[in-house]
């Protein structure tokens, strides 16, 4: 039952995501460089990120768990993006909790850009662990 030949997501899925996403973004997650940006950055630079990181699992996805072939399952490709970069936002907005640094109520701003800056990494391992065992 695998997303690329079912076009459903199973629980292994999910926790291929959020291991992927978890090996990547908590290195990152320890490092003050990593909140100094996500207070400094502006808006354009967070929007450029986000893109960037859709970008790079949608191409990675395309060429590594659909082989080029969405014809027939555009659909599916779509959903894997948001289920893939859902899941990561999740994981990071979890770690950066985890530690403390996720001021979403007194710093809302910071604490979305936060979520941007570290889920661009933690996006590429998501998508990377996620292509195991696909077709």
């Amino acid at each position: 039952m695998e997303m690329s030949r079912q076009g459903k997501t199973n629980f292994e899925d999910i926790i291929q995501v959020a291991v992927g996403a978890s090996a990547l973004s908590v290195p990152v997650a320890f490092s003050e460089e990593a909140w100094n940006l996500g207070r400094t950055l502006p808006a354009a630079n967070i929007i450029f990120l986000v893109a960037l990181s859709l970008l790079f699992v949608n191409l990675y996805s395309l060429h590594n768990i659909f082989q080029g072939r969405i014809t027939h399952r555009v659909f599916a490709f779509f959903m894997r993006t948001v289920i893939d970069y859902g899941i990561t936002l999740l994981v990071v907005v979890i770690v950066l909790a985890a530690l403390d640094h996720m001021p979403i109520i007194s710093e809302p701003w910071v604490a979305v850009r936060r979520v941007v800056v570290l889920s661009f990494p933690a996006s590429m391992g998501a998508v990377v662990v996620d292509s195991f065992d696909k077709e």
